[in-house]
């Protein structure tokens, strides 16, 4: 069995900080469902804006909002503004893992989703723009 990328929302922008929930992060419905996210799921949270890494979890947002708020004690961890990369991983089988495609949703600034859904690979990027 090999842990792999499932899906992931690719520098999303953090709408919302509220400490004072109880845990999680709300994200935009549409931004799940694309990514292949559910309610409850288990995700990863890498800050570009300041490096934090955290987990938690997933619950769905009002959808078309753009809304991405980190609740709970991870609002420590990120800012209203900040740039994120949010992931999901799960196991496959190797033969699965082989010819397995993520579902990756890369957004705008106002976290609008892109037609865009290839990443181009390291240095790749600088040319492919």
């Amino acid at each position: 069995m090999r842990k792999m990328l499932r899906g992931k929302i690719h520098r999303a922008t953090v709408t919302e900080a509220d400490l004072h929930y109880e845990g999680s992060v709300t994200i935009d419905e549409e931004l799940m469902d694309r990514a292949g996210l559910i309610a409850h799921e288990a995700v990863q949270i890498w800050n570009v804006t300041n490096g934090e890494r955290f987990e938690t979890y997933a619950i769905p947002g009002e959808r078309h909002s753009g809304v991405v708020c980190i609740n709970g004690a991870a609002a420590h961890k990120a800012r209203k503004g900040d740039l994120v990369i949010i992931a999901a991983f799960g196991w496959m089988s190797e033969e699965e893992a082989r010819s397995w495609h993520p579902k990756v949703v890369f957004v705008d600034e106002h976290n609008r989703p892109l037609d865009r859904t290839e990443e181009v690979p390291g240095p790749a990027r600088l040319t492919a723009a």
